[in-house]
C-alpha cells in the first residue's frame, strides 16, 4: 500500500475512532480520558483533511462535539461536587 492510500485509510479509521472515544466520554467518572483522547485525535486528523477528502468527517465532528460537551459537563459536575463538599462538609445523616 502506498503512502497516499495509507494516509487516507488512517484518516478514515481515526475519524471513526474519534467518534467512538467521544461516545465513551459520556461514561460517568471514566469518560474524561476518552474525551481528551477524542479531542487530541481530532487535532491530528485535521491537517490530513487539507490534503485528502475525509468521507468520515461527520463522524469526527460528532466525536468532537460530544467529547467537548462531555468534558464541560464532567468538569462542571466535579466543580459543583467539590464546592458542595467544601461548603457543607461531608454528608452526615441526621440522627
Amino acid at each position: 500500500m502506498n503512502n497516499d492510500a495509507h494516509s487516507k485509510v488512517w484518516m478514515l479509521r481515526s475519524s471513526l475512532r474519534c467518534l467512538t472515544y467521544g461516545l465513551l466520554a459520556l461514561v460517568p467518572v471514566l469518560g474524561l480520558p476518552f474525551a481528551l483522547r477524542a479531542l487530541w485525535l481530532s487535532g491530528q486528523i485535521r491537517p490530513a483533511e487539507r490534503i485528502h477528502w475525509n468521507a468520515a468527517r461527520p463522524h469526527r465532528l460528532w466525536g468532537v462535539v460530544i467529547a467537548a460537551g462531555a468534558t464541560i459537563f464532567w468538569l462542571l459536575l466535579g466543580i459543583f461536587i467539590a464546592y458542595r463538599i467544601m461548603v457543607n462538609g461531608v454528608y452526615r445523616p441526621e440522627d
